[in-house]
């Protein structure tokens, strides 16, 4: 009679990478342990593991509250590469759940973030700010991205740690997933008005009206978005006037990609304040009126109050 044979190969469905993940309740606790352990293959599985876990809202918010985040944070400064990858990767993740709806580009509510909140809260902002010069490209991405998620909860942290002159280098990047992380992270340094000074001066506005003939439409998007921001102050109308973002906004009106319409829209009425910006607009009015029949409703308003500002008459 043949006796069984076994194979030493893992199924075909179990992850030999990641950790294997105890059941129910038990499952973060016993990662937070792993992710303490002092080899390394322990780690980095328990991270692989972690950063699939944590996708799913109620784990993620377990997580936080096992005291995920302070190990993370301990973990950002880990000699072995993967694991500071895979570090970030969970923080993004993290940053990027929200407390209850999610974005949409046609709503004027803000989303606050559960994993974004803890991170401010425990000061990790300082921290992910000194990383980003020092990273890969990969890591790098990850770091800008899950700051701007904590500056769209709270700007102040990152304004105290001299954010701006670190997101500027940041801007001329090869990568333009660095690039858009990047200006997304200025689009919300920019609404307090500390930070729409900052950029000010740190001669940001320069640098953001060329980015935006970027090829990459995200980039775009967050440029107009942050001199819009910026613009609001006079400081700002006057240094974006004096950088020419006229033309390349006007040229952006036509854009299909809402947000960058939406954006560049809603700049040059910010602009439009100012005499001498509405008097150069007032022969655009034909290209901003083409705008009202878009099928978005978001585009439409925008259109409306750009030319309402415009052909305003004292």
């Amino acid at each position: 009679m043949a006796s069984p044979r076994t194979s030493e190969q893992p199924p075909p469905h179990i992850d030999p990478t990641q950790a294997p993940v105890a059941f129910g309740s038990w499952a973060i606790p016993k990662l937070m342990l792993e992710l303490q352990d002092a080899e390394l293959f322990t780690r980095q599985r328990a991270l692989a593991a972690l950063c699939d876990l944590v996708h799913d809202h109620e784990r993620a918010y377990e997580a936080i509250l096992s005291g995920c985040m302070e190990r993370l944070k301990i973990l950002l400064q880990d000699k072995d590469d993967l694991v500071r990858v895979k570090t970030t990767e969970v923080l993004y993740v993290l940053a990027s759940h929200s407390l209850g709806r999610s974005f949409s580009f046609d709503e004027s509510s803000v989303v606050s973030s559960t994993g974004a909140v803890f991170m401010v809260s425990m000061g990790l902002v300082p921290k992910l700010l000194l990383k980003v010069s020092d990273e890969e490209e990969r890591i790098r991405a990850l770091i800008l991205s899950t700051l701007s998620c904590c500056v769209s909860v709270d700007a102040l942290p990152a304004l105290e740690s001299d954010a701006v002159p670190v997101l500027r280098d940041q801007l001329s990047h090869s990568s333009a997933a660095i690039r858009r992380a990047a200006t997304s992270a200025l689009v919300g340094i920019s609404v307090p008005a500390d930070g729409k000074m900052k950029v000010c001066e740190e001669n940001l506005l320069p640098i953001l009206v060329k980015l935006l003939s970027d090829d990459d439409q995200g980039v775009v998007a967050n440029a107009a978005g942050t001199i819009m921001n910026t613009a609001v102050i006079t400081k700002g109308k006057t240094e974006s006037l004096n950088a020419g973002a006229i033309t390349p906004l006007l040229q952006l009106v036509g854009s299909e990609n809402t947000a960058v319409c939406a954006n560049a829209l809603r700049a040059l009425t910010v602009l439009a304040e100012v005499p001498r910006a509405r008097a150069e607009l007032l022969e655009h009015v034909p290209l901003l009126k083409s705008r009202l029949t878009h099928p978005k409703a978001i585009i439409q308003r925008a259109a409306s109050t750009a030319i309402e500002v415009i052909s305003w008459k004292p």
